[in-house]
């Protein structure tokens, strides 16, 4: 599976729901702890979003999260238990993350996080990062893509 920015998040809550994934890569991964998206990571408005004087119901979620279940440090339990990064021990296969350093939607941080934490798990993880590139990735396109063809023909294909 392969998921950007918030098809990251999802690629990782995905693998460590299921077994049924046997790779994954995420480019500029939404990868964060819940206090990390929480007091890190903020959404910019989308298009639509800025001609329409309706909100949007998924802008909101810090905040009913929070005024159901607390703050994390007052209710860390229930924050971990929705937290994909919590349960990489359950990670379905090898991972490979990219992301570049000028990345102004997503922290780098979340991705150097995501790798040390897989690391510490002992599962497979891979890390690149693409100096100057934005959060496409657009400065590092062709090697990205090149290194994401070689890890899935690597463990989907094998030798």
């Amino acid at each position: 599976m392969w998921g950007h920015s918030m098809g990251g998040y999802i690629t990782l809550r995905s693998m460590v729901i299921t077994s049924d994934l046997k790779a994954g890569v995420i480019w500029a991964g939404v990868v964060a702890s819940y206090p990390d998206l929480i007091t890190r990571w903020r959404r910019g408005p989308t298009p639509a979003a800025t001609t329409t004087a309706t909100p949007s119901p998924g802008r909101r979620w810090r905040t009913e999260l929070i005024e159901t279940y607390g703050l994390p440090e007052e209710n860390p339990d229930f924050w971990d238990s929705i937290s994909a990064n919590a349960f990489l021990d359950d990670l379905s296969g090898p991972l490979q993350l990219h992301h570049g350093t000028a990345d102004t939607s997503v922290p780098l941080e979340f991705s150097e996080i995501l790798y040390q934490q897989v690391l510490a798990t002992g599962k497979a993880v891979e890390f690149y990062t693409y100096e100057g590139a934005d959060h496409n990735i657009a400065g590092g396109f062709s090697l990205a893509m090149q290194r994401t063809i070689a890890f899935f023909d690597a463990y989907l294909k094998g030798p």
